[in-house]
């Protein structure tokens, strides 16, 4: 069987316009552990179609870019701009029990983005896991660069 290597480059954009705590249901998050354990991998991709999103789950939190804008460079590498974050938090009573979630906003106007990622990522992990083991590389590895635009001139 062959292998490869995936690299893809994240920026953190320096300012964030909210952070809200919420829970996020067992059964999603039980599904985010699982499939991040299955990859072997630091980290796992997930495609969500229906809103041109790509979630990428890694042990600390799960990040979202929009497929259809937000690209950047600096330092003469480019990349997706995180457009928010999940940011579980460890420890419950039970595997039933929702988990305490921290939501990082880095762009205004994304309440409605995040209602509708709770409700679509959940299919986009089913899809996943009707695809054939392999499906994400176990070399798949995302790098998160903290993004600082130039300075006018």
């Amino acid at each position: 069987m062959s292998s490869y290597f995936v690299r893809e480059v994240f920026f953190r954009p320096d300012t964030e316009y909210a952070r809200e705590l919420t829970t996020i249901p067992a059964p999603l998050h039980n599904a985010l552990r699982r499939l991040l354990k299955q990859a072997r991998g630091s980290s796992v991709f997930v495609p969500i179609r229906s809103m041109q999103y790509l979630a990428v789950i890694d042990a600390e939190e799960v990040i979202f870019v929009d497929a259809l804008g937000g690209y950047a460079y600096h330092d003469g590498e480019g990349g997706r701009l995180i457009r928010l974050a999940w940011r579980p938090f460890v420890g419950r009573a039970s595997l039933c029990d929702p988990v305490s979630c921290e939501m990082v906003y880095y762009f205004n106007d994304l309440k409605d983005v995040q209602r509708r990622l709770l409700s679509e990522i959940g299919p986009a992990l089913d899809q996943l896991q009707l695809k054939p083991a392999g499906g994400t590389p176990p070399n798949a590895k995302a790098r998160i660069l903290a993004f600082k635009p130039p300075r006018a001139s």
